[in-house]
Parts: structure tokens; sequence; C-alpha cells
């Protein structure tokens, strides 16, 4: 077993051939056996009960072969599971093993092995390779990867079953609103309304849970703004990948061993400001960035956006008051905020077959008690 100092002092090396080759073999441990090809018996044994153990299960076996990336090689052991395009996440479980997702559910990948020690190991390379650290000190860290691939690694004790890690492939990277349409995700008539709304310049918030599509309808969308627009986006780690030619990216900051050097999404937004913004997007509105953002989207920054986690969409109103709450602000003052700043609000959902869609479009509005409610608005032609 390669010790973790070993495999993240590679990790920093120079990325070249020889380098990857070492990195690699240092991390061949923890890359799955193959599976034999049907027609290759188990040595020593009967050749049709070998045939017949050898078939794999068709919810575990990856559909497409995977094509050649030069991806990062700490993410050897996933990539039978990177290459296959129907994956959206991985999911490491201490030495219990790999789940894989396609869409319908985690399914357990059982020709995948690895030790509490290895999964440790890979747990503290794989955010190594993000540019951070993890140990006991600091047993949760959430990184961004090449391509979009998200990680994010517990330890224990905090994760007292084993290492736990957490892998988010991009589904659809770069997508745009007509792919989105053809998939099925809205009709003609949504379709229309969401081009209109870009051109317009409206200000919008996607809702959703997680994993329900929020980041791609988001990207799709910003990719529909004007080439000469400036995009500034802000997350706590970089994910929106959006095919624009003035897209200006900024990421938050973890506070060091210390405790210091954090810059949080906050801070982020009001640096943006001075950024000169045409369009300025929060990827995902978890704490008092709330109030940052709706303050600059009532003083004339027109065309901004954000999403925020959300069951339905009349449960965005109760999700902005707890976020407003952790910045300050009462019920009634979130409620004037967000009416006047936001327009529009798409709640988006994946169902159990793992198709998005946008469920439905509300506009928020100050109700009768004062607070903060969402108006249903009619877009679809259904």
């Amino acid at each position: 077993m390669t010790d973790a100092p070993t495999a993240v002092a590679a990790l920093r090396a120079p990325r070249a051939a020889g380098v990857i080759s070492a990195v690699s073999r240092e991390l061949r441990p923890w890359v799955p056996a193959p599976r034999r090809a049907e027609h290759e018996p188990e040595a020593g044994g009967d050749g049709a009960s070998a045939d017949r153990a050898a078939l794999p299960d068709p919810r575990e076996a990856p559909r497409t072969p995977p094509p050649h990336i030069d991806r990062h090689p700490v993410l050897a052991p996933f990539e039978t599971y990177l290459g296959d395009h129907d994956v959206t996440d991985l999911f490491v479980n201490g030495s219990a093993g790999l789940f894989v997702d396609r869409g319908a559910g985690p399914v357990r990948a059982r020709e995948w092995r690895a030790t509490d020690e290895e999964v440790r190991g890979l747990a503290v390379a794989l955010i190594a390779a993000g540019g951070r650290h993890i140990d006991d000190a600091a047993p949760c860290v959430d990184v961004r990867l090449d391509g979009g691939i998200r990680v994010h690694a517990v330890l224990p004790p905090i994760a007292p079953a084993g290492t736990a890690i957490s892998i988010r492939v991009p589904r659809l990277s770069g997508a745009v609103l007509d792919e989105l349409h053809e998939s099925g995700m809205f009709d003609d008539s949504m379709h229309r309304r969401l081009g209109e709304a870009i051109a317009a310049r409206r200000n919008l918030l996607v809702s959703g849970a997680a994993g329900a599509g929020k980041t791609t309808l988001l990207a799709a969308l910003l990719r529909e703004a004007s080439p000469h627009e400036r995009i500034v986006t802000i997350e706590d780690v970089a994910e929106l990948q959006i095919a624009h030619p003035h897209h200006v990216r900024l990421e938050a900051r973890q506070p060091n061993l210390e405790g210091a050097g954090g810059i949080g999404l906050a801070r982020l937004v009001r640096e943006a400001l001075r950024m000169r913004p045409d369009r300025l997007v929060v990827g995902e509105c978890r704490g008092d960035e709330v109030r940052e953002l709706l303050s600059a989207l009532n003083t004339g920054h027109d065309g901004g956006a954000g999403t925020v986690h959300a069951n339905s969409l009349h449960d965005v109103p109760a999700r902005l008051e707890a976020l407003g709450a952790l910045a300050g602000l009462d019920d009634r003052a979130l409620a004037r905020q967000a009416a006047s700043a936001l327009d529009l609000v798409l709640h988006v959902e994946r169902s159990r077959d793992g198709a998005r869609r946008l469920a439905a479009v509300g506009r928020p509005i100050i109700g009768l008690s004062g607070r903060l409610a969402i108006e249903e608005v009619a877009w679809s032609a259904a």
C-alpha cells in the first residue's frame, strides 16, 4: 500500500509523461481487476460455470467503452466509470466499496475493491489534486478537478464507517438550451420563454434538489447571453462551465490550518461588483451571501442569477428566509429584497428514472402577511 504523502508528492509534481506513469503505478492497488471475457474459463474450474460467473450485472457494467481522455492520474481507479456517459455520481463508502449512479440510483460495483487505508489514501490524493488539503484537522473538504468533476471527501471519525468519497460527474458539459429541449427538460413554449428571459436580462433564481440539474440549466441559460456581456460567476467550488467568450470565475478559499486566509462567497460578491459585471451570478446561495446578491440585483445589475436548494417551487420562500436570517434579514426585509430583485424562479426536478425537467416557474411576490411568496406562472403549453 502506498502511503498518502508519497501519492500527494507525486501528484504535485509536473505532469510529465514519466511522472504520470509513476503515479499511475502508485495508484494501481486501487484499480479494480477487469472481468474475464465470456469465453475465457476460470483456471482449474468448469468453463461453463466460469462463463456464467463472468457475466456482468447490466446495471453495473459500463454501457459504452470508455474513450481515451487525458485525466489526472489520481482518477485512474474510476476511469472505467468516468468513460460511461450515463454515470452521474460515484460514491466510495470506505471498504464497503464503490457505488455507481447512472441516473436511477446508486448500484454497487462488485468488481471494485479497496481497503479502508487505501480509500483514505485515495481521498488525500484526490483532494491534493484539487489544490486543497485533508487530514484530521480538516476532515471534510470539497474540490473541483479538471473537466468539472467535483469531489467531496470525509475522513473518520467524522465518517465512522470509513472514509467517504463522493464524486459528481458532469453529464452535459457545455450544454445549450436546444440540447436540453431535445432531451425533454422543457417543452417548446418553455424553450421560447427561457430565451426571451435571457434576452430581456431578467434576474433568475434556479431552485431544485441536489443533482436535479440546476447548474446544467443555469450554464445553458448563461451561454445564450450576448458575447459582448461580461459574466462574473462566484462559487464555493467552481462548477459552472459556460461556453462564453467573456466569463470570469471567482472561487471561495478555505482558511489555512491556522484559520487565516479564508475568502467566503459574501466577500466575493462584493469584490465582483468592482469588476463591472454585466451579469453577476452566484453558483449556489447557501449562506449570508444571499444578502449581497439581492442587494446587487436591486441596484441596477440586471441579468443576474443564482441557484438555491429547495424541494419545490413553493418551498423557495422558506429557504430564502432561512438564508436571510443568517445574514441578519428578518422575513419582511427579505421579502422586499427578493420580490424587487428577482424576476423569475425556475424549479427543476429529477425523476426516478434520472430525467431532469423544468417542473415549475414562478414570480416572487410579497404576500398578504408581508412575507415572501411565489406566484406560479403558466409557461408550459400542456
